[in-house]
């Protein structure tokens, strides 16, 4: 799953145990940058506790192990703090040149995924 918030954003898979299985009940939330994963800490104290580990050879380079439950109540609050009605407006807002980078992606992704919108249905967007 993917995840774009106005704190950066996130790939969740499930945690692997010991002996190579996933665990259905742990989730690694995933990131590009560190400071995506700081936000999020910062933004859900019950992420805080978990250490950010980064393991070598990874294609995502950063990453918080936590259990599932403990996710989808962070999820949880994120959604409920929404006030905004255009996400990469307010990305742009509370990130400012820090997160130009984030901000062009976020342009860039949506580019992509309006080309697989029906074409009957297919306006300008933002």
């Amino acid at each position: 799953m993917w995840v774009f918030t106005i704190y950066g954003f996130y790939s969740i898979a499930c945690a692997g145990k010991p002996d190579g299985t996933l665990d259905p009940d742990m989730v690694m939330v995933r990131a590009r940058r560190k400071d995506h994963l700081q936000n999020l800490q910062k933004r859900c104290p019950e992420l805080a506790s978990s250490q950010i580990i980064s393991p070598p050879n990874r294609d995502y380079g950063y990453r918080l192990i936590v259990p599932k439950s403990v996710w989808v109540a962070a999820l949880r609050e994120m959604t409920e703090e929404q006030k905004w009605d255009n996400f990469k407006s307010e990305v742009r807002k509370r990130m400012g040149l820090d997160g130009a980078d984030y901000t062009d992606a976020l342009r860039e992704v949506g580019e992509i995924m309006h080309r697989i919108q029906e074409s009957d249905t297919r306006q300008g967007w933002s």
